[in-house]
């Protein structure tokens, strides 16, 4: 199996980011129906519906990128009402998202990472999924000398307290994933966290790489990401009769590749 890397190196608009993820979630929504034993026994009651090769299946794909200042919430949370100091009200857009259930922040000098996938071919079930995920995470943040763990409460946790240093949110539908992890690299969304109850934890505080004393790039981050992903699919699925395929190779793709009708 081949897996297709997206990465957007500029801060980019929530709403396109998730333009590109609904596209490739439909193809691969549609490519399941299509070969789903239904569809099958529908084209061979009509043959001349049957194509003559059967299209393979899309490649799973992995976004990440810096989203511009953003709260995504639940539906039925109410807007902010506080600003940084000495600024004024930002225009700043505040999507509606199905799966969630409070506030997560995503801002700028958070690396995100949305994981367009199809669980079965991976072997995965969906907790499986969050749990490969989360030691992604830990696997990367330990590469820059911090241990990261998890607790009872969502998301990836680091040091005394702990404080979150990375979210979890994930959606499915029919096995096909969306959404995936924000892990915060720079202090820059630390005020921001302050003023929501994040993720619905009360009385949580949050920390970034920068804060656990870490300097690194957005992009250094993305690529150690989806390295330590791919290996722990390969690692904890991919093995065994029955499960799931191996990724053996990642590609980079550029936006207009991928999705030439959204350009």
């Amino acid at each position: 199996m081949r897996l297709a890397h997206l990465h957007l190196p500029h801060q980019t608009p929530f709403a396109r980011v998730s333009d590109i993820q609904q596209a490739l979630t439909s193809r691969l929504l549609t490519h399941k129906k299509l070969a789903s034993p239904g569809s099958i026994s529908s084209q061979c009651s009509n043959p001349s519906s049957i194509s003559k090769t059967p299209p393979p299946p899309p490649d799973p794909t992995i976004i990440t990128f810096t989203p511009n200042p953003v709260y995504t919430t639940g539906r039925r949370d109410l807007p902010p009402s506080n600003t940084p100091p000495q600024q004024q009200p930002s225009p700043s857009p505040r999507p509606s998202s199905q799966f969630a259930p409070s506030s997560p922040a995503t801002r700028p000098s958070q690396m995100v990472a949305y994981t367009i996938l199809d669980l079965k071919r991976l072997g995965l079930t969906p907790r499986c999924h969050i749990r490969v995920l989360e030691n992604s995470v830990i696997d990367l943040l330990a590469s820059y000398g911090v241990k990261g763990f998890t607790t009872e409460d969502p998301g990836v946790w680091t040091g005394a307290g702990p404080k979150k240093i990375t979210a979890v949110g994930v959606h499915l539908r029919r096995n096909i994933s969306s959404f995936g992890i924000g892990l915060n690299v720079t202090d820059e969304p630390m005020w921001f966290f302050k003023q929501i109850v994040a993720c619905g934890l009360e009385g949580k505080e949050a920390t970034s790489l920068q804060g656990e004393g870490v300097s690194a790039e957005i992009d250094d981050v993305a690529a150690g990401f989806v390295e330590r992903f791919v290996a722990r699919v390969n690692a904890d699925f991919a093995c065994g009769e029955g499960a799931g395929e191996k990724i053996d190779e990642v590609y980079r793709v550029k936006e207009e590749d991928l999705l030439p009708g959204l350009q």
